[in-house]
């Protein structure tokens, strides 16, 4: 099983699973020295493939990387995707070209070093990890839902196209808000930083999800109390969605602390946030040294 971002959250949390069934696992992420600490915690065989996965030549190399150490690909998992916060004129050109780059390029190259092993093998899984905001637009994450978006798009038609092979699978988990640092990490342009909206799950419950889809192949699976919901007020009342969303962003998603712009993880790893969860509590409250739990207020300048 070949994991992309197995380096925290999500694709931690699936590595690991994955791992302590028995199964041997590729790790795959932008920071080796990152990796090699994940892999060194993993009970089972693992491979350590550093590889940005925008970057075609280097995934072709962990895939050939992978059947020189295990003989073949059975599956494949890509959590990979950086976030930003800001509205469309705050978020710089450059930012919103590499998370789009990243959800639809970098899946796309990943399917294309995936499909042949698959069919080579006699089967397989691609599974692809997007978002809840892949069926919504949320005000000051538009950069984000556009890449959620194009990733939706690219793996519904690629779903069509292998609809011929049916040993070939491509599956689609949409997780709401996860309890991982991808909210410390995330690039910010809005003057405060991030905060995971409320309902938080867990990154283990988002993995069971992953590893469902890699046993018994799903064309698409949400993973969150809330999400079915909201997908279905975005899309049958816009009038009260699009009067309740901007007021959510304001209080629940913008609530952090006062920061100057910056770019986060979107272009260089930052192994130093890395981690399986994000400290956030299932109501949205960022755990405080001690276990004390708080909601985070933007300071006032």
């Amino acid at each position: 099983m070949l994991v992309v971002g197995a380096g925290s959250g999500i694709g931690l949390a699936t590595a690991r699973r994955l791992s302590a069934r028995g199964d041997r696992v590729v790790l795959v992420g932008r920071h080796a020295g990152r990796l090699h600490e994940v892999a060194a915690d993993l009970p089972g065989p693992t491979l350590v493939a550093a590889a940005d996965i925008t970057d075609a030549a280097a995934l072709e190399e962990a895939f050939a990387a992978a059947e020189r150490t295990f003989g073949h690909v059975d599956g494949v998992v890509t959590t990979a995707q950086p976030m930003a916060y800001g509205t469309l004129e705050q978020v710089p050109p450059e930012v919103l070209a590499r998370m789009s780059e990243v959800a639809v390029v970098g899946t796309a190259h990943l399917a294309r070093a995936a499909l042949p092993r698959f069919r080579a093998a006699g089967g397989g899984t691609l599974v692809v990890v997007s978002s809840l905001l892949a069926e919504i637009a949320v005000p000051s994450l538009g950069a984000y839902c556009a890449a959620k978006w194009g990733q939706l798009g690219l793996v519904r038609s690629l779903q069509g196209e292998l609809r011929a092979e049916p040993r070939l699978h491509a599956s689609l988990v949409l997780p709401g808000a996860v309890d991982t640092p991808i909210y410390h990490q995330a690039a910010t342009y809005a003057g405060s930083a991030g905060s995971a909206p409320p309902p938080v799950v867990g990154p283990e419950r988002v993995a069971e999800a992953v590893v469902g889809c890699l046993d018994r192949p799903r064309r698409l699976r949400h993973v969150g109390p809330v999400n079915l919901p909201t997908v279905a007020g975005f899309r049958l009342a816009p009038w009260l969605y699009d009067r309740i969303a901007p007021v959510l962003v304001r209080r629940v998603l913008l609530r952090g602390p006062a920061t100057a712009p910056h770019p986060g993880n979107v272009f260089t790893a930052t192994p130093e946030g890395e981690s399986l969860r994000g400290g956030w509590t299932a109501g949205g409250r960022l755990r405080q040294p001690g276990g004390r739990a708080r909601w985070r207020r933007r300071r006032r300048g």
